[in-house]
């Protein structure tokens, strides 16, 4: 029985969904747990859907759910939360710019704490997607204080019971750390590998970016401002 799922939110990522296919395989051999594999179709309008029927023909630990239309990466990532039912979940874009062994690295950790997520080590971006996450990184933190260096990293371990307590809205992929800190969880942050996107399109660009993350610190502090946060001690 499955312990950890890894959700593969993917967009229009035909020229990647052979090679994510063979990276996981491979990774399932070496998981420190027992793991299963869970896509999101966000709406693909390429051939991604048939690929990923493919997949989980080919291997019974693969699953997918589809969506109508597309809807958002924080969309998919609620799907997800909302679908797994292992005692821990895992996050991976579908670029394949981070690998899922590195998930080993994380998950050595995850037994204290609530989330452990990946620091992009010597990132493989252009100087441009470097610079305009990095600035839109020093502005969640103005926002947030949640002293994460790479709040964004597509690479990331959570306890299920957390992730399904997360408010999810438009954006908050962005503040997946910050939420849990709301819950006065616990948050580590683990340097791992990254690699340049070798097939498809980035789906994010200086506007949402930059501009995006903005309105949505916005969302977020009006979401810290009412977020109902309590303990039971006793029941009758």
């Amino acid at each position: 029985m499955s312990e950890f799922t890894i959700i593969v939110p993917v967009y229009n990522e035909e020229l990647n969904l052979e090679r994510v296919e063979k990276e996981l395989i491979s990774y399932l051999k070496i998981a420190k747990k027992e793991t299963s594999i869970l896509f999101i179709n966000d709406g693909s309008t390429d051939t991604s859907q048939q690929s990923i029927e493919g997949i989980c023909l080919r291997n019974k630990k693969f699953n997918y759910i589809t969506f109508k239309e597309n809807k958002g990466l924080s969309a998919a990532l609620k799907a997800g939360f909302d679908t797994v039912e292992t005692p821990l979940l895992g996050y991976i874009d579908s670029d394949l710019q981070t690998s899922p062994n590195d998930f080993n690295i994380l998950l050595d950790q995850i037994d204290n704490y609530d989330l452990v997520t990946g620091i992009r080590t010597h990132r493989k971006d252009s100087f441009i997607k470097n610079s305009s996450s990095k600035v839109s990184n020093n502005i969640r933190n103005v926002f947030t204080r949640d002293g994460m260096e790479d709040t964004c990293c597509p690479l990331k371990v959570i306890k299920t019971e957390c992730a399904k307590n997360i408010p999810m809205f438009r954006g908050l992929h962005r503040f997946l750390p910050a939420m849990i800190l709301l819950q006065k969880g616990t948050v580590l942050q683990v340097p791992i590998q990254h690699f340049p996107r070798i097939a498809g399109e980035t789906k994010f660009g200086i506007r949402n970016r930059l501009l995006g993350p903005i309105t949505d610190c916005f969302a977020f502090l009006w979401m810290k401002k009412k977020y109902i946060n309590y303990e039971v001690i006793k029941k009758g």
